[in-house]
């Protein structure tokens, strides 16, 4: 059986006899002792490590004194807004308030802050300036540099100035976090922590350490979109274990300053990480409320790998956990799911092996760890694979087996999502078939995107034909297998890049193919990615070539009608969207029209006497007849490139 949970009150403190905890880690989630939950990972090793530790989940921010629930600590408080973005767990992409949360206990809303380490750092300094406040987690990670702000629409300066906080870690965090505590237990204090990779701290400008790679200052980056574009670049370019260099950016008043990324956890490492004694599940305080709704997928999944070299644009992934591939052992990974099987509550089914990218066991390519990750826009994967790329299912595949094997498993899915060109480049379609015989929960999410080549590249994605040859091979594979599985692709609206015709040229790929999403992610520009690069600058950092962005909410919500132009909610706006682009020709009751709609009143006079309707071919200029309500001219859809 798991350990006790980590104390949550000072009642836990007097039955273990603790006059003074080492840590106190506030959490912007409620307390869920689950190693997908960075307070569970990084509480535990912590512990492991002989050090005391207290957990306080989603304080009162409007009394700072509730903040010292457990005492003052001993070494620091531990400042994390939880396993999300507080900004993104609190509104929609369209700025719209959220209704509920599902990590905090009932579902319910608004027990934490907007900008949660922000609002949590402060309340400290002012409870307890004395003591350090180090923050960490994916939303200090992804904004430890000047970043957009999409909810303010503008750029804010790093969260370790706006904090008041004494030292940030960025990435996964283990290896930083253990680093510091035994050097406060040797007797250093924070100001003395400057050299420790995976982390940011402040100093005055005359401090600066020679050597640094600089990047345009936060006057300069909030005023001028070029030199934001050029920082994210060098930002992105640094983010390597291996030929990463220290980084310095001027804040308002501070310099920033960023150690090296920290180095991958070893197999061996990662492995002592996941056999640690969680709980595997949420505080029994939450019991009566009605638990945390966030633990229902994760519970009796099993994460195998950290990193993914996959790169797209718009994921945040590169500049956390990075893009160097490291995974556990098939002996860890299994010893976990003989856990799964002795929990009372576990029903025979595995509900994903996987991690960022499901299918990822080995690094990209062979000369990765001696000499990094390649720098710019190069990739591994897209448009298409490198050619140093290597592609091997066989341990992943071996590994499925065995947890397919053990007494009390019935089924194993996979559902983190694969990469299916990394898949379609392995000729050993082993894996392939026994994904699609074993491993599919009648639907396979996979994440095309788009289909126009031109956003597919502002995403860093590979192209339609890629997908295409994905779908054949599935279900034909399917079919041989005699089963009734489908796919469900991910799509992104509104990425930058696509203009109301790429939009539209979707549409039409979605009616051809008979697809009818019944959801799809407009484009949210949060922290730390090169989209929202892209969206903010309207360039390409790469290149800093212009880039069409659409950002009226007008047209952000008729590029998303349109992948579900099926909808009659959606109809006015397909019908506003196809007359901008003045694609009369899809409008009507045509095989090929998306909405039906009266005539457009500049054909109206031809229309009362009866005649067709002329349109416009956009190409050549030649008009060509289309009899309106009856049969629509079929014609290739623009990308709008």
């Amino acid at each position: 059986m798991a350990a006790a949970f980590m104390p949550v009150c000072r009642e836990d403190l007097e039955a273990r006899g603790i006059d003074q905890l080492d840590f106190v880690y506030i959490n912007g989630d409620a307390y869920v002792d689950h190693p997908t939950f960075g307070v569970a990972i990084i509480t535990r090793v912590l512990e492991h490590a002989g050090f005391t530790v207290g957990v306080l989940a989603q304080p009162d921010w409007h009394r700072p004194e509730s903040f010292l629930a457990l005492g003052k600590p001993r070494y620091a408080f531990l400042v994390s807004a939880g396993n999300i973005d507080s900004m993104v767990a609190h509104y929609t992409v369209a700025k719209n308030r959220r209704k509920t949360d599902a990590y905090t206990a009932g579902n319910v809303a608004g027990k934490r802050p907007d900008r949660a380490v922000t609002v949590y750092s402060r309340c400290l300094k002012q409870a307890a300036p004395e003591v350090p406040v180090l923050i960490g987690g994916l939303e200090a990670s992804l904004r430890r540099f000047a970043h957009y702000d999409y909810w303010d629409d503008t750029v804010h300066p790093s969260v370790l100035e706006e904090s008041g906080a004494d030292l940030l870690m960025f990435g996964m965090g283990e290896l930083e976090i253990l680093e510091i505590a035994n050097r406060f237990r040797q007797g250093q204090t924070v100001q003395e922590m400057t050299d420790i990779r995976g982390t940011c701290y402040l100093c005055d400008p005359k401090d600066t350490p020679i050597g640094s790679v600089e990047c345009p200052s936060y006057a300069l980056v909030s005023t001028d979109k070029k030199s934001y574009a050029k920082a994210v670049r060098r930002q992105m370019d640094e983010q390597d274990e291996v030929t990463g260099r220290r980084m310095i950016q001027r804040q308002k008043e501070k310099m920033l300053v960023q150690n090296p990324p920290m180095r991958s956890m070893t197999q061996e490492e990662l492995d002592e990480v996941y056999a640690l004694p969680y709980a595997r599940t949420y505080h029994p305080m939450y019991e009566k409320e009605g638990g945390i709704k966030a633990i229902e997928e994760v519970e009796f999944s099993i994460t195998h790998n950290r990193g993914c070299f996959g790169g797209c644009n718009f994921c945040a992934i590169t500049l956390h956990q990075g893009r160097h591939i490291t995974c556990r052992s098939e002996e860890s990974v299994v010893e976990e799911a003989r856990l799964l099987t002795k929990n009372p509550h576990f029903k025979g089914y595995i509900h994903d092996v996987g991690g960022p990218t499901a299918d990822f066991r080995l690094p990209s390519c062979a000369k990765q760890d001696k000499y990094g990750m390649c720098k710019g826009d190069k990739k591994c994967l897209a448009p298409t694979p490198c050619k140093a790329l290597q592609v091997d299912h066989s341990e992943y595949l071996h590994m499925l087996r065995r947890l397919r094997e053990l007494p009390g498993v019935k089924k194993v899915f996979i559902r983190s999502g694969i990469r299916y060109d990394y898949l379609l480049a392995d000729p050993d379609e082993s894996f392939f078939d026994e994904l699609v015989q074993y491993h599919v929960s009648g639907h396979l999410k996979v994440a095309p995107e788009h289909v126009s080549d031109a956003v597919l590249d502002k995403m860093g994605k590979p192209h339609m034909e890629v997908y295409q040859e994905f779908v054949r091979k599935f279900y034909a594979k399917t079919k041989k297998a005699g089963k009734e599985q489908y796919l469900v692709p991910y799509l992104i609206s509104s990425h930058p890049g696509s203009t109301i015709n790429d939009a539209i040229e979707l549409a039409l790929f979605l009616k051809k193919e008979h697809v009818h999403p019944e959801q799809v992610q407009d484009f949210y520009p949060t922290p730390g990615t090169v989209s929202t690069c892209m969206y903010y600058t309207e360039l390409d950092p790469y290149t800093l070539e212009p880039v069409y962005v659409p950002k009226t909410r007008e047209e952000k919500q008729m590029q998303r009608a349109l992948l579900q132009y099926f909808s009659p909610a959606n109809r006015d706006l397909v019908l506003r969207a196809l007359k901008k682009a003045r694609r009369y020709d899809l409008i009507g009751t045509g095989p090929n029209c998306l909405v039906r709609d009266v005539p457009h009143p500049s054909h109206g006079k031809d229309e009362d006497k009866g005649g067709r309707a002329w349109q416009q071919n956009r190409k050549g200029g030649k008009k060509t007849p289309g009899p309106r309500g009856k049969k629509a001219v079929k014609r290739k859809p623009s990308s709008g490139r």
